[in-house]
């Protein structure tokens, strides 16, 4: 009996520290703090340099192929489990992933993109939209979903969600109404990148271990921008002297965004339901525990030891990477596309971000007009606020502010948002939109007077 929860031990503790180390434990690469998922990542990426493109291409046609014939239930797919996660969806998410497919070729191809060339497919296949997508987004995602998808199991299968959720429900139940084992994909967003806890939130609603609302509180709340990507934002605007203060400034603002956005309208009004029912931890220790680490270790144990070996493993896997591949890639591309093309080329957003003058106004940010062009585009992508200031807006403090909330503000459409839509997370567009707003008003309300301080 000892023996075998010696194996049982092992069994937990190997494939929980492995990992831990991929995933959660920051190191200095390159100049730059990352986790060691990315580093692989990047590798691969740049060793298949110029095939990524043309993959993405085939993987989006797939998705929109697959998607339509999907809809007349043939039995090839109906039967198979991971085919018909996949490729059974909505008319809207195939609408979705055809004109994602669509987005995708005009691009690869290059078509209107030759001198001297305007109109609408000029402006879809330009590099600020659609050539932003195809070339700096889905090249690295289709990377990080493979990668990511095939190593998530290392966290998800052997207890350490079990016993971390033990260890804090205490703490994350009243702090952000969230279950303790949430902790693993804060860290991992936090650490490594959004994409990364939005794909392991997506695993966790499924198989039943989040609610509907605790689902889509832990996604549009900790599905945060790397440290790495705060640096280039900060970058853009040329305030880099200012590092320590600027993302000191980002986790509080992220740990009140917390706190608040589960207690409010659309993330309050979200129902407690499972998709698969009974696998939710209890949120007291029961009686014959003497503690939590007792409590959470037998937890561990028994995920171990129901554990189908490596076959389950890597099943599990390939069902994360093709559900983000062929669910994913097709939505950032077409969403993402759309919202820059919207972005780029009229002032929609502009107009939006006018009911944040007065408020600008009352907080006393310099250059406020100038400042409130910025507070509604970054629901289209988190680094242009952070250009349209370098290019436009001379103070550093205002800089300074639109450079916090680009990042604090989280939701944008060109990749977490895309992700969150695209996924089986139950969050609707227009939800995220108000989501966005109620950050982005936290954040100004928080930044803008230590900013005063500050410079």
């Amino acid at each position: 009996m000892e023996k075998s929860r010696g194996r049982l031990m092992a069994g937990f503790l190997i494939p929980s520290i492995v990992g831990i180390v991929l995933f959660m434990i920051p190191v200095k690469y390159g100049g730059d703090w990352t986790i060691c998922v990315k580093i692989l990542a990047d590798m691969i990426g740049s060793a298949l340099g110029g095939v990524l493109p043309i993959l993405c291409v085939i993987i989006v046609t797939i998705s929109a192929v697959m998607s339509l014939i999907a809809q007349a239930k043939p039995k090839f797919i109906t039967d198979n489990a991971i085919l018909n996660d996949t490729f059974s969806t909505s008319w809207i998410w195939v609408v979705v992933r055809v004109f994602g497919a669509i987005f995708i070729w005009l691009t690869y191809l290059g078509i209107g993109t030759g001198e001297g060339e305007t109109g609408i497919i000029h402006m879809i296949t330009d590099g600020g939209a659609g050539g932003f997508v195809l070339g700096d987004l889905l090249t690295v995602l289709v990377i990080i979903f493979a990668i990511a998808g095939l190593l998530l199991p290392l966290l998800l299968d052997f207890g350490l969600l079990e016993y971390i959720g033990a260890m804090l429900t205490k703490i994350m139940r009243p702090l952000f109404k969230i279950p303790g084992r949430a902790a693993v994909d804060c860290i991992t967003s936090w650490i490594g990148d959004g994409t990364l806890g939005v794909m392991l939130t997506c695993n966790q609603y499924e198989g039943g271990y989040y609610s509907a609302r605790e689902a889509s509180v832990i996604a549009t709340t900790f599905s945060a921008v790397s440290i790495t990507f705060s640096i280039v934002v900060l970058a853009q605007v040329d305030l880099m002297q200012y590092f320590g203060t600027y993302y000191l400034l980002i986790c509080l603002i992220g740990i009140v965004c917390a706190i608040i956005s589960p207690r409010i309208p659309p993330l309050s009004m979200k129902k407690d339901d499972y998709v698969v029912k009974g696998r939710a931890m209890p949120e007291t220790i029961p009686s014959q525990y003497k503690n939590s680490n007792e409590y959470g270790l037998d937890l561990a144990l028994k995920r171990v030891a129901e554990h189908k070996g490596i076959g389950s493993f890597l099943e599990n896997g390939l069902k994360n990477a093709t559900g983000m591949w062929f669910g994913v890639l097709p939505t950032v591309m077409c969403i993402g596309t759309l919202a820059l093309l919207v972005a780029n080329n009229t002032a929609f957003f502009e107009y939006l971000g006018k009911p944040f003058l007065p408020l600008l106004q009352v907080l006393q940010v310099p250059e406020a007009a100038e400042a409130s062009k910025t507070m509604i585009v970054g629901f289209t992508d988190m680094f242009t606020p952070s250009i349209i200031a370098a290019e436009g807006i001379a103070s550093p403090m205002t800089r300074f502010i639109v450079a916090v909330v680009s990042v604090t503000q989280l939701i944008y459409l060109s990749e977490v948002g895309g992700l969150i839509l695209g996924s089986k997370l139950p969050v609707k567009l227009w939800e995220l939109f108000v989501i966005f707003l109620e950050r982005t008003i936290i954040s100004l309300l928080i930044v803008c007077p230590i900013a005063h301080l500050i410079f």
